[in-house]
């Protein structure tokens, strides 16, 4: 199946990621959104995320993504992309529950099939990679490989998780025969951090807390201590992948505050746990080695439900 059976006889479409969009989110959405306009000048096409890092405007047409929320619009099909549940739109869920018709297209062990077309590729290493498969290659210019590039990289921890197969590596030298420049997406977008990044991503390691016989590790980071460096939860994305290179370390656990007494924690794992299935029992969920959720507690008590379950998975 490809995209354009997707949409049918559809006229207007709604895009749009999950709340705190990451790499593969706004890699997605726009590579879809470019290719839509650069090929199906007959349809009307927007594209909604809560929140665009200012690194990520050097993807092509970034401008266009509408950060404002609900406007009453009804849209004839709606497409969300590498978003595991529907609470997981966030502000634009009232898009996607108006719409006509709904697809979801994602890589989340966890999603449920919320739409009412879902394609979930639970072993892809991104949702950018489960949308290439979806398009027509011979229809790609720089606007669309670009950020299917990025969203792939970024999911797959520039091509180290498990998540990377012969597959991905494929697609992403495809992409490569566009001719844009590699080190400038990956250097501006995944590893440029800035000076208070760099400070706040130090303090939380200095205080990073290693247990049950080094297997586990885990950081935390409040309101307080943001305000400190100056930063907001949105520079916060290196943090869990800095503790999960620990050596001898299989679970890393990252949480930081989102308001009084709710935290958003992050979970990675290196080799055979489950860290989804830890999630989901939170309300959260995501894959394998990757995954998330919020909780409403004290930090000590946040702490301590998570690393009690993270025990029972170890």
């Amino acid at each position: 199946m490809k995209i354009n059976d997707v949409i049918g006889n559809a006229k207007t479409i709604g895009i749009a990621g999950h709340i705190r969009p990451d790499g593969d989110c706004i890699g997605s959405c726009m590579a879809l959104y470019n290719y839509l306009k650069k090929n199906r000048t007959d349809l009307e096409v927007r594209v909604f995320l809560e929140y665009v890092d200012p690194k990520f405007q050097l993807i092509p047409n970034a401008g266009r993504i509408e950060t404002d929320g609900y406007d009453g619009t009804v849209f004839d099909l709606f497409i969300s992309l590498d978003t595991a549940g529907l609470d997981r739109l966030g502000q634009n869920r009232e898009y996607f529950q108006h719409a006509q018709r709904t697809v979801c297209i994602d890589h989340h062990k966890s999603n449920p099939g919320y739409a009412d077309a879902n394609f979930i590729v639970a072993e892809a290493s991104s949702a950018s990679e489960v949308l290439f498969n979806f398009l027509e290659p011979e229809l790609f210019d720089k606007t669309i490989a670009i950020p299917l590039y990025m969203g792939i990289a970024h999911d797959s921890g520039v091509f180290r998780f498990q998540s990377t197969t012969p597959k991905t590596m494929r697609i992403a030298a495809d992409l490569m025969e566009y001719g844009f420049d590699i080190n400038e997406i990956l250097e501006e977008t995944f590893y440029k951090k800035s000076y208070n990044q760099f400070m706040i991503t130090a303090r939380i390691q200095s205080d990073a807390v290693l247990t049950m016989d080094g297997r586990c590790i885990y950081g935390y980071c409040t309101t307080e201590m943001m305000e400190r460096f100056g930063v907001t939860k949105n520079d916060l994305d290196a943090v869990i992948a800095s503790l999960r290179n620990v050596d001898g370390v299989e679970v890393a656990m990252f949480m930081y505050q989102l308001e009084p007494e709710v935290y958003k924690v992050s979970l990675r794992s290196k080799h055979q746990t489950d860290v989804s299935s830890i999630a989901m029992k939170f309300g959260g969920g995501g894959h394998i080695h990757a995954a998330g959720f919020d909780i409403r507690a004290s930090l000590e008590d946040a702490i301590r439900q998570t690393l009690a379950e993270i025990e029972k998975a170890l």
